[in-house]
């Protein structure tokens, strides 16, 4: 037993987003054995490019049941059925998110059209209800109202049905452990089952073959699915657009952010928003006190004339500045950290050696100090060629830092004889250095051993 479903919604992404009408057919995969249609009061204002899409108003709903008064009706119509509908994930997560905030658990086994219709009627150019119903010669009347596109969604379900091969695709999209109801309704999973479990940057792509997002990962199938999993509104309408993923292997995680890093910055797609800001940075600096100790501080970059780092948030540079604290085992107070005027108490860096007590010499804290500052000068000193794990077994990537610049990375074979810096240079992809490359190789150099870091 199947119901087929529609809504219509206020538009405001999956947790904002409220239902304004419904539309279940129960169908018994040869006909229409009970039907649910109903305006819902959404108890917040419906925008007017909705009005302009689906004709609903605020003075429609304003004597509808709430979603409340109607959930008994749904889980009594769905009980025991497939959940269908064209896009299902989003008309399913807009729904469970209802029951959810009514303190309901709702969980159906589902099917989505789209994915049914591009297995079983495969070569069109859209899966969209619309192009659809016209390409099969379905009646669609009262588009964008719940229950047309419920109605004309029942016919085309009917037509899949009838498909030769339907049961064994039907058979297999309810299974389980099938990821084809959490794929976007218009990715193939041919091109996802090809996605290797391997660090790396990923690719997403419209219709047009246009790249719309970029991203890295330590383990690239995992991430990519992590974001069909995610129910925010940018993550749902970027799904939604991508029909092709392509990738490129990494080796390691330090060179997929580099690799991602240059990337946006080369094609700035219009789901990546962390690199384009251009908002106000943030610098590291020291200074000593009056009693000779040195503090180090963050601050806006502005009138700041020799930074030890710079970031593009406060956030990152707090951030860098308490990792600093910890390994070096500094003070939070005097890395201004916390505001106290007592001894430090930092909920979470407890390696303060007594500073800020009277335990430790000024001197012997200095040197400290100077010790990290020194590290956080690493980038500007001799020539460091960064060695890490290559994409296939016989391969090692190499990361080119000269002069205080970075240069860019490369991948050499294991058999390759390495005797310069000019030998290294040869097989180097040459990149731009910007803050977001010195802000990843900082934090590289901060984590990992100096066996890692070659000094030429």
């Amino acid at each position: 037993m199947y119901t087929v479903i529609d809504i219509e919604t206020t538009g405001n992404g999956i947790k904002g987003n409220k239902i304004t009408e419904i539309s279940i057919f129960k169908y018994d995969g040869a006909q229409i054995v009970e039907e649910f249609t109903t305006l819902v009061n959404p108890k917040s204002p419906i925008p007017y490019f909705i009005t302009g899409l689906t004709g609903i108003d605020d003075q429609m709903v304003q004597d509808a049941p709430t979603f409340q008064e109607i959930a008994q009706n749904i889980l009594n119509i769905t009980e025991g059925c497939v959940f269908v509908a064209h896009s299902v994930n989003f008309d399913y997560g807009v729904i469970k998110e209802e029951f959810r905030q009514i303190g309901v658990d709702f969980t159906r086994k589902k099917l989505c059209t789209v994915r049914l219709s591009r297995k079983l009627i495969p070569g069109l150019r859209s899966y969209s209800l619309g192009k659809l119903c016209s390409a099969v010669e379905i009646p669609l009347v009262d588009r964008h109202r719940a229950r047309g596109d419920a109605h004309a969604t029942v016919l085309l379900f009917e037509k899949l049905l009838e498909k030769p091969e339907s049961e064994e695709v039907f058979k297999k999209f309810l299974n389980a452990r099938s990821q084809e109801a959490t794929l976007p309704p218009h990715l193939p999973k041919a091109v996802f089952d090809k996605i290797p479990q391997k660090p790396g940057i990923y690719y997403f792509m419209n219709q047009k073959g246009e790249i719309i997002y970029v991203g890295k990962a330590i383990n690239l199938k995992k991430r990519v699915l992590g974001h069909f999993y995610d129910k925010s509104r940018k993550e749902i309408q970027m799904c939604g657009e991508t029909v092709n993923i392509d990738f490129k292997l990494a080796g390691s995680e330090l060179v997929a952010l580099l690799m991602e890093s240059a990337e946006i910055k080369k094609l700035f797609p219009p789901y990546n928003r962390a690199q384009k800001r251009t908002g106000k940075q943030y610098a590291i600096i020291a200074y000593e006190d009056r009693n000779g100790i040195i503090h180090l501080a963050y601050n806006t970059i502005k009138g700041i004339p020799n930074p030890l780092k710079v970031f593009h948030n406060q956030t990152e540079s707090r951030a860098y500045l308490e990792e600093v604290c910890k390994r070096f085992s500094l003070c939070p107070k005097y890395c201004h950290l916390q505001q106290t005027t007592a001894a430090c108490s930092h909920h979470e860096i407890n390696t303060c050696e007594g500073i800020c007590r009277g335990e430790e010499l000024a001197e012997d804290y200095n040197q400290k100090v100077e010790e990290a500052i020194d590290h956080m000068k690493i980038l500007s000193s001799e020539v460091r060629i960064i060695k890490e794990k290559g994409r296939v077994e016989n391969e090692s990537a190499v990361v080119l830092i000269a002069d205080g610049i970075y240069k860019g990375f490369g991948f050499i074979d294991t058999d390759t004889e390495i005797s310069s810096l000019e030998d290294v240079e040869a097989f180097i992809t040459p990149q731009k250095h910007t803050v977001e490359t010195e802000s990843i190789l900082t934090q590289y150099f901060l984590k990992h051993s100096k066996s890692q870091v070659l000094t030429s």
